[in-house]
C-alpha cells in the first residue's frame, strides 16, 4: 500500500510539474511576442515605406527666427525639427537632405528651416550642440550656422563641449564664453517646445507646408509631399 501510495504521488507531481512548465512557456512567449518590457525611449523611427508617416491632417509649425537654407522665398518651407545627436537624424543629413537639395532646394522651390529638438534624457549632448550652433549663427549668421550644423553631424560620434568648442574655433568663431553662459538655452527649449506642440513625439520630425512627416524616411517620402504642394 505504501508503495502504491508512493507511486500515485509522483505521478501526480510529474503531472502538476509538466503543467507549470507549460503555462511557463506560454507566459514567456507573450511576453517575447507583445514586447511588454514598457515604453521604449522616443529616439526617432526609419520608415522604409514611403506612405507611412505621413499624415493627412495639417499641424501649425512657424519657421520662428531660425536658420534658412534655400530661397527665403520658395514656394515650399519645410521645418525640420532635429537632434544632433539622434543617429536618424545624422542619416537624414547624410543621405536624404542632399537629394532634397539638389533637386528643389538649389533651384529655389524649397527652403528648410533647422529647429532644435534635443531629447535631453537620452541624448545628453544633443542641448550643448544645438546652443553651439546657435552662438556661431550669432557670430557669422546662416551660412556660418550651416557649415556648424554640418560639422557637428559629420563627427557626431565625438560629440563634447570641447570639440564643440574647437570645431567652432576651425570655423573662425571663439564661442567658449556664449557657450558656457548657456546663453542661447532657453531658444533652443523654445524650439523643444513649439516641435512637441506641432505634434512631434521623435527625431527627426518634419513638417512641410503644415504637412508632418516623421522619422528618417527615404528621398520619395518627402518627393511625394513637396511636388503635391509644387503642382
Amino acid at each position: 500500500m505504501g508503495e502504491e501510495s508512493i507511486s500515485v504521488k509522483k505521478e501526480t507531481l510529474w503531472k502538476y510539474s509538466t503543467f507549470l512548465l507549460g503555462a511557463l512557456v506560454i507566459v514567456l512567449l507573450v511576453v517575447m511576442f507583445t514586447g511588454n518590457e514598457g515604453p521604449a525611449p522616443i529616439t526617432g523611427k526609419v520608415v522604409d515605406n514611403p506612405t507611412v508617416g505621413v499624415q493627412p491632417s495639417k499641424v501649425s509649425a512657424s519657421a520662428d527666427d531660425d536658420a534658412v537654407l534655400g530661397d527665403k522665398n520658395a514656394k515650399v518651407t519645410i521645418i525640420e525639427f532635429s537632434d544632433y545627436q539622434c543617429p536618424f537624424c545624422s542619416r537624414f543629413w547624410s543621405q536624404t537632405l542632399p537629394q532634397i537639395k539638389k533637386e528643389y532646394i538649389d533651384s529655389g522651390k524649397v527652403k528648410l528651416v533647422f529647429r532644435d529638438f534635443p531629447l535631453t534624457s537620452i541624448h545628453p549632448m544633443a542641448q550643448p550642440a544645438s546652443e553651439a550652433t546657435e552662438c556661431v549663427r550669432e557670430k557669422g549668421g546662416d551660412d556660418a550656422f550651416w557649415k556648424m550644423h554640418d560639422k557637428i553631424f559629420g563627427n557626431q560620434q565625438s560629440l563634447n563641449n570641447d570639440n564643440l568648442k574647437k570645431w567652432a574655433k576651425e570655423l573662425g568663431y571663439d564661442i567658449g564664453s556664449c557657450l558656457d553662459s548657456g546663453k542661447f538655452k532657453s531658444e533652443v527649449q523654445k524650439d523643444s517646445s513649439d516641435a512637441q506642440a506641432a505634434g512631434g513625439q521623435g527625431t527627426p520630425y518634419f513638417v512641410i507646408n503644415g504637412k508632418p512627416l516623421s522619422g528618417a524616411q527615404p528621398f520619395e517620402s518627402f518627393k511625394q509631399v513637396i511636388d503635391a504642394e509644387l503642382s
